[in-house]
């Protein structure tokens, strides 16, 4: 576990890229093959900085944007941050182990999964699953029939993207659900059906959490964007969770994600927002108006090749995020300064060649340091993090991965 509360607050030494990244270089300079880091006041300060964006209102952790459960343990330790928005059900059966607040962001058909936590009596007032169609009950209740289970735990995820007259559907392709008739539709159903509690509800707009909107030709149409969503969806969900209440009693509402902190939480219907991709801080939050975090953390590649005098090429590298696969999906180069990938390769599962002033002057074993576009995906290829603080190593952290785990 990482002591975040009992350090103390440190200059914010990402604000100069020589040093920091110097000094994380330095601290790791013996450790051999790629290598993963995470620096500890930097995670700090993205941790209580989104406290103060959420404004008081409670932070549910998104797993798939850590996936090490250290870091989870760590920040759910402090003060305003509460639950844990997990991924697939097998991962959530995981963490119930030690969490008591497990929502499961997606619904799941893993059969097996169904089946085992509705025969664990602990998992099952613990985790909490993700409907927005009755063919999940359908199949949960198919796998582990009602008479024979404890009560399962569900919330209803509603859609909530922006039909737009001038550009049609904008957001992600979620939930059936939309108009507040559909989803008190699905809650009379689940109400009525035997062995199920409807607990809570979720709307994500990725549309305002997703997309940067201080750079590029696109930011004023996204801020535009951004703010007509916002309103339309105020509106919207406080009449679907109003509908809801007559139903059924709620637990919880959650909205949001790291890039809407500040305007989910002024929803008054919301009571608790996610956020995971914020603690690391991905490059892609490097694009945002209303927010600033730092690097928290990279991974270092040695360099292996030098097909040409201007070209370096590193071993791996194609640790792509989710999303359409372009360029800001990819790892950017952050150290040292000024390399960039070629654009006919991009990041290589195999590797990476780079061009810049400095891939003429890095020498085969060279470290070459990257920032990941969101959070999560560096987790799925190391099995430990390297701890860093002060220039030096103060410990590691296991990711899902070195505990034998690999979920989805």
């Amino acid at each position: 576990m990482i002591e975040l509360l009992s350090r103390e607050s440190a200059a914010q030494t990402w604000r100069d890229p020589a040093a920091y990244w110097g000094g994380i270089a330095h601290a790791v300079a013996e450790v051999s093959g790629p290598c993963a880091v995470i620096e500890v006041d930097a995670l700090r300060h993205n941790a209580l900085d989104m406290l103060v964006r959420a404004a008081g209102v409670p932070i549910r952790v998104a797993s798939k944007s850590v996936r090490v459960r250290g870091v989870l343990e760590s920040t759910l330790a402090l003060p305003g941050y509460a639950g844990v928005l997990a991924y697939p059900l097998p991962e959530a059966l995981w963490l119930a182990r030690t969490h008591e607040d497990v929502v499961v962001g997606y619904p799941s058909a893993d059969r097996d999964a169904l089946a085992r936590l509705a025969r664990d009596e602990r998992s099952v007032t613990r985790v909490t699953l993700m409907v927005d169609d009755l063919a999940q009950l359908d199949l949960l209740d198919h796998v582990a029939p009602a008479r024979g289970r404890a009560e399962v735990r569900v919330a209803i995820d509603a859609d909530a993207s922006w039909r737009s007259a001038a550009l049609g559907h904008v957001g992600v392709r979620r939930s059936p659900l939309f108009e507040t008739s559909d989803v008190t539709r699905l809650a009379r159903a689940i109400v009525a059906r035997p062995g199920i509690r409807l607990v809570g509800l979720m709307m994500y707009e990725a549309q305002i959490a997703g997309q940067p909107d201080a750079v590029g030709p696109e930011a004023p149409m996204m801020r535009w964007m951004k703010r007509r969503s916002r309103a339309e969806l105020h509106d919207r969900r406080a009449r679907i969770v109003t509908a809801l209440r007559e139903i059924a009693s709620l637990e919880f509402v959650n909205g949001g994600g790291t890039g809407s902190l500040e305007s989910t939480a002024a929803d008054p219907s919301v009571t608790e927002v996610t956020a995971g991709s914020g603690l690391l801080a991905g490059h892609l939050f490097d694009g945002y108006r209303g927010f600033d975090p730092a690097p928290a953390s990279a991974f270092g590649l040695e360099v292996v090749r030098r097909p040409s005098d201007d070209i370096a090429t590193v071993l791996g590298g194609g640790w792509i995020a989710s999303g359409p696969a372009r360029e800001s999906r990819q790892p950017r180069p952050v150290w040292p300064a000024g390399l960039k990938t070629v654009a006919r390769e991009g990041s290589g599962e195999v590797q990476t060649p780079l061009r810049g002033a400095a891939a003429r002057t890095v020498s085969v074993g060279d470290r070459v340091w990257f920032r990941h576009a969101k959070s999560g995906e560096t987790a799925e290829h190391v099995d430990r993090f390297a701890l860093v603080a002060d220039g030096a190593v103060i410990g590691e952290e296991p990711t899902y991965r070195g505990e034998g785990k690999a979920f989805l």
